[in-house]
């Protein structure tokens, strides 16, 4: 796709991305970590999933466990925080909330990064992408990189680019560069970094001959389908400016859910097992409800750990409901009908619920008598309002409704407080 002329109006994607949002969502209530080697991490404090770039140059890789570092954490001066999803949530809205005020056509991607649809010419552009750094910087305090391109793959390459490149300042507009540079960035760029492009697939295209970013954009498109697929077709042109992946407003809750995790104390009685099934079939309801969705099938297991020579037990029942339902009592007595296959005194490490069969709510009317009293009463909807309101802990329905936190809950002893979603844990400013 040629370059418009630089004085010319055009329809463009930007790529707004948080830089390290984990480490930046820390900083922003903690100043002094600036310049400081940062890492956040995983459930349980297990392994490194955010890294400052001063944690990078230190060597740390993403997936680095913690219980490895910890020992020389002090005398690199590294600094490591529990995963505060609380914070890490808020603060994304309000990035995605601000990023609405300069584009009436916005995709959330992830937490951390969004596409929006943008029109100019290159200049206005570039002062666009430098206004979207600013504002978001000075409203949020969350440094970002905004790449702008005429294709989603493009503005994602964009945005890598203004992101290691410190000349850009954060901000590059593909087509507003010489095409020199984005010819020897793409000649640069393996493969394997491409959006889209895994390692199984880089192996395939290596032995076509296609090793960087520039090769496959100069392979025969036809060629690329017949041996791959229309996504990689897609890719081709992307790369080439022709948009091929549409704006979605909002990105679909897919075919199942699941709700899982590792325990902190592992679990060995049907009491504590019981708490379990019911806080993931309510999390299941709830996320159902948000997004206006029932499901046909529910399967909930456990299991031991992986390291545990002594034990292994790996209970799992499938449960078909009735009917469509994202009722949290149907539910959860549904994820509760694994208990029997629990074995007192076995070390249970993980456990987990799975909704399937998902269809949109209100799609047929359920016959009468297979419509639970709950259901009837919008009991699942009124509960996702309060947790909405009042926090995710404020109710519950039995043993997943108590306020003191099991014993298994995932462990993150080096959590910062939730600054804004808990009046008790409101950021406190003394005036000197």
């Amino acid at each position: 796709m040629p370059t418009p002329p630089i004085g010319t109006s055009q329809s463009y994607i930007a790529h707004v991305d948080v830089n390290s949002f984990y480490v930046s969502c820390e900083r922003v209530f903690e100043p002094k970590l600036e310049n400081r080697p940062v890492i956040v991490l995983s459930n349980n404090d297990g392994c490194a999933v955010a890294r400052s770039s001063e944690a990078k140059a230190l060597g740390i890789e993403m997936g680095a466990p913690w219980f490895k570092l910890s020992a020389a954490a002090e005398r690199m001066g590294l600094v490591a925080k529990s995963s505060n999803y609380e914070l890490y949530g808020e603060m994304s809205a309000r990035v995605m909330k601000l990023l609405g005020r300069f584009s009436a056509w916005t995709e959330i991607y992830s937490i951390d990064e969004a596409f929006l649809g943008v029109r100019g010419t290159l200049d206005e552009l570039q002062l666009l992408g430098e206004k979207i750094k600013a504002e978001v910087y000075r409203l949020t305090g969350l440094p970002v990189c905004v790449g702008i391109a005429t294709s989603k793959t493009l503005a994602k390459m964009a945005n890598n680019t203004a992101k290691h490149l410190k000349v850009l300042n954060g901000v590059c507009v593909w087509d507003r560069a010489p095409k020199q540079t984005t010819e020897n960035l793409l000649a640069r760029l393996p493969v394997v970094e491409i959006w889209g492009i895994g390692p199984r697939l880089t192996k395939r295209m290596r032995g076509l001959g296609i090793w960087t970013a520039k090769d496959l954009r100069d392979a025969d498109e036809v060629r690329i389908r017949d041996k791959f697929s229309i996504v990689q077709m897609r890719t081709v042109l992307e790369l080439r400016g022709i948009p091929c992946i549409p704006m979605e407003e909002e990105r679909e809750v897919k075919g199942q859910l699941i709700f899982s995790r590792s325990f902190s104390d592992p679990i060995t009685d049907r009491v504590g097992m019981e708490q379990v099934m019911g806080v993931y079939a309510q999390q299941a309801s709830a996320r159902l409800h948000k997004h206006q969705k029932t499901a046909k099938i529910l399967t909930a297991w456990a299991m031991t750990s992986y390291y545990n020579q002594n034990q292994d037990h790996q209970p799992a029942v499938t449960v078909k409901l009735p009917g469509p339902s994202a009722d949290p009592v149907v539910l959860t007595k549904a994820a509760k009908q694994l208990l029997p296959q629990v074995l007192v005194g076995v070390k249970y490490a993980r456990a987990g619920v799975m909704v399937m069969d998902l269809r949109p709510m209100a799609m047929q009317e359920t016959f009468e008598p297979f419509v639970s009293a709950h259901e009837a009463r919008n009991i699942g909807s009124l509960l996702q309002q309060i947790r909405s309101d009042h926090g995710v802990k404020s109710i519950g329905l039995g043993a997943a409704g108590l306020q003191s936190g099991p014993s298994w809950e995932m462990r993150r002893e080096m959590m910062s407080p939730r600054y804004t979603t808990h009046w008790k844990e409101l950021l406190t400013v003394k005036a000197a």
